[in-house]
C-alpha cells in the first residue's frame, strides 16, 4: 500500500480473512484498477512492463479524458491495471514512460508539483471471489473531488 494514495483498503475483520484476503493478494486473484491523474502527451491505451528491482512488472493504462493545461501541457485522466504488486509499482511505470502522476514528488520532476494537493493517484476498483461464500464482489469508489475538478464529466 502506498499511503499517498487514496480510494479504497481492503481489511479483513479476523485473523482467517486476514490470511485468506493476503493469499488472494499474493496469488494475484483480486483484480485492482486505479485512477490518476498523469502529466503530457500521452497514447491512448498501452501497457508498461519493466522490471521493477530486477523483478517482472506489467501495468495496463488507458486514457479516460484528456484536458489542455497552461502549466502541464497535457492533463489526462488514466485508468490503471497493476498485473503484478510492486511497491509504487504505477507511480514508477507512468514516470517512465514519461507522463509523472500529478503530486508525485518522488517519481516526478519535483518542478511540477501542485504544492498542498498531494498525489494524484486513487484506488478506485476492487474485483475478487470472496474466500468464504465465494460470491463475486466488485467494489467501487468515484474518483475523488480534486480529480473532478479538473475533469467535471467523470
Amino acid at each position: 500500500m502506498d499511503y499517498a494514495t487514496s480510494g479504497l483498503l481492503l481489511i479483513g475483520k479476523t485473523s482467517a480473512s486476514i490470511i485468506m484476503l493476503s493469499q488472494l493478494f499474493e496469488t494475484k486473484k483480486i483484480q485492482k484498477t486505479y485512477h490518476a491523474i498523469c502529466i503530457g502527451e500521452m497514447k491512448p491505451m498501452g501497457k508498461i512492463n519493466n522490471p521493477i528491482d530486477n523483478k517482472e512488472s506489467e501495468t495496463v493504462f488507458e486514457v479516460v479524458e484528456t484536458v489542455p493545461s497552461k502549466r502541464f501541457g497535457f492533463l489526462n485522466l488514466v485508468k490503471l491495471a497493476p498485473k503484478t504488486g510492486r511497491k509504487h509499482q504505477l507511480r514508477i511505470h507512468v514516470s517512465e514512460i514519461g507522463n509523472q502522476i500529478l503530486g508525485d514528488k518522488e517519481y516526478g520532476n519535483k518542478e511540477l508539483i501542485l504544492k498542498g494537493n498531494g498525489l494524484y493517484l486513487n484506488a478506485s476498483r476492487l474485483e475478487f471471489i470472496h474466500p468464504f461464500t465465494k460470491e463475486n464482489i466488485y467494489i467501487t469508489k468515484e474518483i475523488p473531488k480534486k480529480f473532478r475538478k479538473i475533469f467535471p464529466n467523470q
